[in-house]
């Protein structure tokens, strides 16, 4: 077992899981429940009061970012919103100046729940376009229309409201090269600061999945899938986006804050229904059904259902994992004031083996996957696992 005696980095961040939503996708196996019947303004304050009798427990350090996700958070109210992020302000120290998300649907926003998101610092909105292609979106069951896409953006545009990031994904169900491009180039002149580009991945307990074992369905094959992943780093590093991690793109400076934070193996909250997060050596996740999240904090008790201590060699082996997803790859400084300890010495024949067979670019400051590593990042990965 390698040993470290160093302390550990004392920034922290918080997600928060707003689990609502007004219509569920077909491909979604996120934790998510029809908003309809559901015991919201409960779940608002038994979520305030997880991130307070966390926060106790953990001296009320100041957080360095805010992502709030589902779900759909602008499926709320104006008044819900309104008493989340108040709450939220209230019991969490932040910066104004860093960085705080909220996930949106095209269509979602109003002007009254974006003056309220914006009157509690939200600086940065998270779309879920998927495609621009109205036939593929109905296909995948989202509720939305490309013409609520502009129509939103036109909006926001209007509101002096500028730091927007929409997801797409591709490989979706009869989805060709040729239309693929079309949503890029439509995504593209946008001028985003950023964009996330996810291929599609089946997922068990959903429609889609349960299709395709039917024979309902015929997804892209693996040479298509990989055309349209190359033609996304194409255009996005034309239009000036770089490419910063494996499906993250965007001029410089707008990079994701909250999802480096993931990538960087930093330690964050989260708070929520079903929620995962990450204090001290500790990874832990909440109950999923609301009801269950619901009953221990009615007691006053966290919601947790399963907590992980990760051994030093987890912890190196999730350091590797994650950072080699960042284009930059992993900081060898970085690593040795983490683990007082340097990677050529844990993997010096490793790294070698995977500079060799063109996975891995090995330079003096930092690792990196290579293009083909990119690609195939799994089978590099599983050379960082430590016996």
């Amino acid at each position: 077992m390698i040993k470290n005696d160093k302390p550990s980095n004392s920034k922290v961040s918080a997600y928060i899981h707003i689990p609502f939503c007004e219509h569920i996708c077909y491909y979604c196996d996120f934790n998510k429940v029809f908003l309809e019947g559901q015991p919201v303004d409960e779940y608002i304050d038994a979520l305030l009061k997880e991130i307070r009798l966390t926060t106790i427990k953990n001296s009320g350090r100041p957080v360095e970012t805010i992502y709030i996700g589902g779900g759909t958070p602008t499926s709320l109210s104006a008044g819900q919103l309104d008493r989340l992020l108040s709450g939220i302000r209230e019991l969490l120290p932040f910066n104004d100046k860093k960085e705080f998300t909220v996930e949106a649907n095209p269509g979602d926003i109003t002007v009254e729940k974006l003056r309220v998101m914006k009157n509690y610092g939200v600086n940065r909105l998270s779309m879920g376009v998927q495609t621009f292609d109205n036939q593929l979106l109905k296909k995948i069951g989202r509720k939305h229309t490309a013409e609520d896409v502009y129509k939103t953006m036109a909006f926001l545009e209007k509101e002096n409201f500028e730091n927007v990031s929409i997801d797409l994904i591709y490989a979706l169900p009869g989805q060709t090269i040729r239309g693929f491009q079309d949503t890029l180039q439509k995504a593209i002149e946008l001028d985003l600061p950023h964009y996330s580009l996810y291929s599609l991945i089946l997922e068990n307990k959903t429609m889609f999945m349960n299709w395709v074992r039917q024979g309902r369905l015929t997804l892209p094959d693996e040479d298509a899938e990989a055309g349209m992943f190359e033609e996304t780093i194409a255009m996005m590093a034309k239009s000036g986006r770089h490419q910063y991690e494996v499906s993250n793109f965007a001029l410089k400076g707008k990079e994701s804050q909250h999802n480096l934070v993931y990538w960087n193996n930093e330690h964050y909250y989260g708070f929520g229904a079903g929620a995962s997060g990450y204090l001290g050596d500790v990874r832990y996740r909440n109950f999923g059904p609301i009801q269950h999240y619901l009953e221990p904090l009615r007691k006053d008790n966290l919601p947790v259902l399963e907590r992980e201590e990760l051994t030093l060699n987890n912890q190196i082996e999730e350091e590797m994992f994650l950072g080699l997803r960042k284009l930059a790859g992993v900081s060898k400084k970085r690593f040795e004031e983490k683990f007082n300890t340097s990677i050529e010495k844990i993997y010096g024949s490793v790294v070698q083996e995977l500079v060799q067979a063109g996975l891995v670019i090995e330079n003096p400051d930092s690792l990196q996957l290579t293009a083909k590593g990119l690609y195939i990042g799994n089978e590099a990965f599983e050379a960082f696992l430590l016996d």
